[in-house]
């Protein structure tokens, strides 16, 4: 690599290490942005800098926020009983676009891994142990996703909750609405059989 290519294998370099961005994704990228569109590479770099710059974690949910509470946290048409228990901000705005929960959110930035090294410390589980002790909090929702890792977070707050004497539920996983039982996989189709309820 010689002086004249070296911003470039950095910006090449960068663009890796966004989630599935391969090094041919990066490389198509970076040479966008720099031969054709120049403009949205300075507004994206003045973006992601006033992003890292202003928004944190909010007090309360952990959500990001620019605040220390974030809006969610600070309505008071919120039920504050019901804490539903996500992995990530992408998984609360999922719920909050199906308009089906009224109630407050903790987001756990991760899940129970320790193949990886993340344990409960990793994932900040003495902020939501603190929100069980505050009281207010009736039931936790847990909705971490139908992965080995997500079901074990899931039975891992769900002891804690229980431990406190908190109802701990668990959503519900099954066939997606306008989906064909022969298109179902074995997987889902078990988990919807075992969560059937009365029609």
């Amino acid at each position: 690599m010689t002086d004249d290519t070296k911003a470039l294998e950095d910006l090449k370099r960068a663009l890796r290490r966004l989630p599935g961005i391969g090094a041919k994704s990066a490389q198509r990228m970076a040479f966008h942005l720099l031969g054709r569109d120049r403009a949205a590479a300075r507004d994206i770099a003045e973006a992601l800098l006033r992003a890292v710059d202003r928004i944190g974690h909010c007090q309360r949910c952990n959500n990001f926020s620019e605040a220390e509470l974030c809006p969610i946290c600070r309505s008071g048409r919120r039920d504050g009983g019901l804490l539903c228990v996500v992995e990530s901000p992408a998984d609360l705005v999922s719920m909050e676009q199906s308009g089906a929960f009224t109630g407050t959110y903790f987001v756990l930035m991760g899940r129970l891994s320790p193949l990886d090294g993340i344990g409960p410390d990793e994932l900040g589980l003495h902020k939501l142990e603190a929100l069980f002790d505050g009281g207010g909090v009736r039931e936790v929702i847990l909705a971490t996703n139908a992965t080995v890792e997500g079901e074990a977070t899931a039975h891992y707050i769900g002891e804690l909750a229980r431990q406190r004497n908190l109802l701990a539920t668990r959503i519900a996983y099954g066939v997606p609405i306008g989906g064909e039982l022969e298109y179902i996989d074995r997987g889902t189709l078990a988990r919807a059989f075992s969560g059937r309820r009365e029609a």
